[in-house]
């Protein structure tokens, strides 16, 4: 677990300084000042099955998995310079962050590759506080799936009162015998099917041991799921987590139905966490997305001592809403986006040839998949015709509907979506969301305001998915 009491209590006195105009105005000065970052993918190791089991050999950004968490401030400009250390093209996107789209890092689409020993600097400044992250968009199924990988924090300037800020990055790896990474990525099977699932889940980029709290302390969780294609549906035993934030973005404070936390590929979660346990109890953290397969990620494990307090920390859990434009839905154009094929899809692939009669879905590197009608394959390239056009300022109601017997995890690049319905039922608590998880046959409807200039892609994020067709690209002018 990455824990970091200092973080909590040196913010806290942070903010508490801020309180007097002179602090106030240094707090803003820092926020003018540039935030240098620099950071090198290279191969690497890691020891992804536990101390005991031999090294990993993975793909990594400064030598982690997963790469260095990036804390960062809301409102402060930001250069981060990466490096190339591969042997092979790679872009850097920085997921679920509003920016330039020249800084979004679609290979062709956005910015020319990084190529191998070469550098490109990213500069943007968040206009978002919460829960992001970065990775490849190059060869971005294997570059990811080999450990690419890490989480981008933009913090508030005034974040909820709790006792520790933890991170908990979800990763899977499909690993041999002898605890490689077993090859062959985008096989027919996954690309057709639910993309590929590893048989290994690690936290923070290892095997979970116990996760030690302490009773009556109040946590902020940030949970990440960097996974190729795992579905995640966490249940914490004798716990009641509230949800504060999705994607980043804040929410009305709420606990999940059923008490089931539903994490997609790509998708970020912020929860609270009252420590209500009793000194010295232990209670699962278990995963139970797929039929008959559930199992315990991790254990809450309390220390013996006294509970910090005696009743749950009195102070409010709704964060601080970031500047998203606010939709006009009666002016809104009308947008529809179907997702078509895969296996028992019975869909027709038209942009590539129609039907693919007794051949597998994904074949030879070939489409699986569809929007539309038309597929668009591998990790975006100059040139790539938009699926609609959008006039800056217009707002857009967009639905996607999902006709395919899988599930699908939709990524818009450049903005946040504000979800407006799911097979026709209102969705509550203002949820908005860079990443929407659609189930078989779901259809969501959602609205964003085109503000954001440039080329985007709009893609499922199963790796295997997107790439073999299930990606498209729109246009803001």
């Amino acid at each position: 677990m990455d824990i970091d009491f200092s973080y909590f209590f040196t913010r806290r006195r942070l903010l508490q300084a801020a309180a007097g105009v002179a602090s106030t105005t240094l707090l803003t000065a820092r926020a003018s000042e540039l935030d240098e970052r620099e950071l090198k993918a290279a191969h690497g190791r890691a020891g992804l099955a536990g101390p005991d089991a031999p090294w990993t050999t993975v793909w990594a950004y400064d030598g982690t998995v997963p790469g260095p968490t990036l804390r960062v401030q809301q409102g402060r400009p930001l250069r981060i310079t990466v490096e190339n250390g591969l042997d092979e093209d790679t872009t850097t996107h920085w997921h679920g962050i509003r920016l330039p789209n020249a800084m979004d890092g679609v290979p062709g689409l956005t910015q020319k590759p990084i190529k191998p020993g070469e550098n490109f600097v990213y500069e943007f400044t968040p206009p978002d506080a919460g829960t992001f992250w970065y990775h490849p968009h190059a060869d971005s199924l294997v570059q990811l799936g080999r450990g690419l990988a890490g989480a981008l924090i933009v913090e508030e300037a005034e974040p909820i009162v709790v006792d520790r800020d933890l991170l908990w990055l979800l990763q899977d790896w499909r690993l041999t015998d002898d605890k490689q990474l077993a090859p062959r990525f985008g096989s027919a099977m996954d690309a057709a099917m639910s993309g590929r699932v590893g048989n290994v889940v690690t936290v923070n980029g290892t095997v979970p041991v116990d996760q030690l709290v302490k009773a009556g302390e109040r946590v902020r969780l940030r949970l990440v799921n960097a996974c190729l294609a795992r579905m995640v549906a966490l249940r914490f035993e004798g716990h009641r987590p509230v949800i504060v934030a999705i994607d980043g973005q804040p929410c009305d404070p709420h606990e999940p139905e059923d008490g089931r936390l539903m994490l997609a590929p790509a998708m970020r979660i912020d929860i609270v966490l009252d420590m209500q346990g009793d000194p010295g109890s232990r209670h699962a953290v278990t995963d139970d997305f797929y039929d008959g397969l559930a199992y315990t990620l991790t254990t809450l494990a309390y220390d013996s001592a006294s509970p910090l307090r005696a009743h749950p920390l009195d102070a409010p859990l709704g964060l601080p809403r970031n500047p998203l434009p606010q939709p006009d839905l009666a002016s809104a154009e009308r947008q529809e986006i179907v997702l078509q094929g895969g296996m028992m899809g019975g869909g027709k692939l038209a942009g590539v040839g129609g039907m693919m009669g007794m051949a597998t879905p994904g074949m030879n590197g070939g489409a699986a998949w569809a929007i539309n009608g038309m597929s668009m394959t591998g990790d975006g390239h100059a040139g790539m015709a938009p699926q609609f056009t959008l006039k800056r300022g217009t707002t857009c109601h967009l639905t996607m509907r999902n006709e395919t017997a899988w599930w699908h995890p939709m990524h818009v690049h450049g903005f946040s979506l504000l979800v407006l319905a799911r097979n026709g039922s209102p969705v509550p608590n203002r949820q908005w969301q860079d990443t929407v998880l659609l189930a078989p046959k779901d259809t969501i409807e959602c609205a964003f305001v085109a503000d954001n200039p440039g080329d985007w892609m709009l893609h499922c994020h199963v790796a295997d998915h997107q790439m073999a067709g299930l990606m498209t690209v729109f246009r803001v002018t």
